[in-house]
């Protein structure tokens, strides 16, 4: 298992609030991080690593 995000992946805010979350990038493992707010409205990802996009 990868390391946890500490920031999410698209807005860069700290991944402190309940409903954050970090997971692997499907594309190469790499920790992705996500905020409640940019999960619920979709907001693109893109990996640091390999630039895998997802929602």
């Amino acid at each position: 298992m990868t390391e946890r995000a500490t920031n999410c992946t698209s807005s860069g805010v700290p991944l402190e609030e309940t409903g954050s979350t970090s997971f692997p990038c499907p594309g190469c493992g790499t920790a992705i991080g996500r905020s409640p707010r940019c999960r619920n409205q979709g907001v693109l990802y893109t990996c640091p690593s390999c630039q895998y996009q997802g929602p």
